[in-house]
């Protein structure tokens, strides 16, 4: 590829992320903001000795995955758990000790505190930060009240329920200063290496101008109406509903009682938006960090979906979503394709998956015994990115690189606006899928055009006194919310 074509390539991206800060809400000095550094810095639990981290939601991301990649990390020591599920709660207290225990050799190493409600451990100020590992309807409004706390965030995906609720957070976690983590492993080295050499090579031009993004992603079963059941003595279920209307309990709306399998609430519309956002905040993420169009979104997009019409588990079933980005890029995201992300430029395509590798044990594998990576042409996979070129963050484990930046109050490789744009590009898509017809989508203001039926979308009412809206803390105008 000639000199020229590079520049204009670092050219574009740079005014990606130019624009972006000069149009957004936030502003330039807000993001630019002096970084607040904990109150524990020259305390003996200063980040240079240990980083004292709460967890809040024990069950199966945070116990198979979330838990073990942060404490394997000597800089982390893990000293409470919290889960409206008290059972939960406990199993929560006993994995970490032992882990402490069988895992570093550390006897009585660490006394793990227990709660119900995660607001009480967020008071402690000997926690330096909190990993959230909710359902989805539960991940904005514990990372806000974590950012007004003072606490750092590591939230898995995806990263909001609603475009307004990322939003806000982005907002906050902005103003507050703190270091946010999206779970986007896709983005890190370990165990995943492939994406970001084929972000690399796309964004180097390997093969040429990129005109189509194919994302693939699966879909969840319909279920019937299963009856409804007392509510556990050990569950809070009104804090587990949160923010979302009442509803009557069943076990598989909610999650196992007796093993950490896959929960219903994932099938559910009311704390989720199915695979769009479960799979999605992951290959599009993929695909944003690909393009370079991490601080912007679609201009446009069109669905279809099928969607249950009875039953408790109602998510979308097959689907295909059209989108159209300013740059010219068309994404195409669909059941019909295979799981992960092709790049098809003028000159080649590449296509990267997971391969035959999952996070938890429950989780599905997108390899079906493919490659991960493949290409139109196997020489454009080992071609060398040179000196001169773009380069992409690196980071080894998405753990350990939000622990290393907690210390440094450097940003680290997938941080909250990055979270909350490749989040609202799934939520537009969903939208899209329900409405059923062509959107114009405004990514600098947040907007659809002309549409109010789409609008009202964007939100969602919250039921007091849960909601990031009924923090009391929160001023509107303080945080420069939409």
């Amino acid at each position: 590829m000639k000199m020229k074509k590079q520049t204009t390539k670092k050219a574009i991206n740079k005014l990606s992320r130019r624009d972006y800060l000069k149009t957004s809400a936030l502003g330039v000095g807000s993001i630019f903001m002096p970084t607040i550094v904990p109150a524990s810095v020259l305390g003996k639990n200063a980040p240079s000795n240990k980083i004292n981290i709460g967890q809040i939601g024990f069950g199966r991301i945070a116990r198979g995955h979330d838990l073990p990649e942060t404490m394997k990390y000597d800089i982390a020591r893990v000293v409470a758990v919290s889960d409206p599920d008290s059972k939960r709660a406990n199993l929560g207290k006993q994995f970490i000790e032992n882990y402490y225990t069988e895992k570093k050799g550390k006897a009585n190493y660490v006394d793990v505190k227990t709660y119900e409600d995660y607001r009480e451990m967020l008071m402690d100020k000997d926690i330096d930060a909190v990993i959230i590992s909710t359902p989805d309807h539960w991940h904005a409004q514990p990372a806000i009240e974590a950012a007004l706390a003072g606490k750092d965030i590591y939230l898995q995906k995806p990263a909001a329920l609603t475009i307004e609720e990322g939003r806000a957070m982005s907002n906050i976690v902005h103003k507050t200063g703190r270091i946010f983590q999206i779970g986007s492993q896709q983005r890190s080295t370990n165990p995943w290496p492939q994406f970001k050499h084929v972000c690399e090579l796309v964004r180097n031009g390997r093969i040429g101008e990129i005109k189509t993004v194919k994302v693939g992603l699966g879909t969840d079963p319909a279920g019937e109406k299963w009856a409804e059941m007392p509510v556990p003595e050990n569950l809070n279920y009104d804090m587990w509903l949160g923010s979302t209307p009442e509803v009557y309990y069943t076990e598989n709306g909610v999650h196992p009682q007796n093993d950490f399998s896959r929960p219903g609430w994932l099938r559910i519309e009311q704390f989720g938006a199915g695979m769009i956002t479960g799979w999605g905040a992951h290959h599009i993420d993929t695909a944003h960090w690909g393009l370079g169009t991490e601080y912007t979104g679609p201009i446009e997009v069109e669905g279809k979906a099928d969607f249950p019409t009875s039953g408790l588990w109602n998510v979308h079933g097959d689907f295909s979503v059209t989108a159209k980005y300013e740059n010219g890029v068309t994404m195409e995201i669909s059941s019909a394709f295979t799981n992960g992300v092709r790049f098809e430029g003028t000159e080649g395509w590449l296509f990267v998956s997971r391969g035959d590798v999952s996070v938890t044990s429950s989780d599905p594998t997108s390899g079906n015994g493919n490659p991960a990576l493949q290409a139109s042409d196997p020489k454009i996979l080992t071609s060398k990115i040179e000196e001169n070129e773009i380069h992409l963050y690196h980071s080894e484990e998405q753990h350990g690189n939000w622990l290393d930046c907690i210390q440094t109050r450097n940003q680290p490789v997938a941080p909250v606006e990055v979270a909350h744009r490749s989040c609202s590009a799934c939520l537009v898509a969903h939208i899209g899928m329900k409405l059923q017809r062509k959107l114009h989508w405004d990514p600098i203001n947040e907007r659809f055009k002309n549409d109010d039926e789409a609008n009202a979308m964007l939100s969602r009412p919250q039921r007091y006194p849960w909601g990031f809206k009924h923090i009391d803390k929160l001023s509107y105008s303080e945080f420069d919310l939409k």
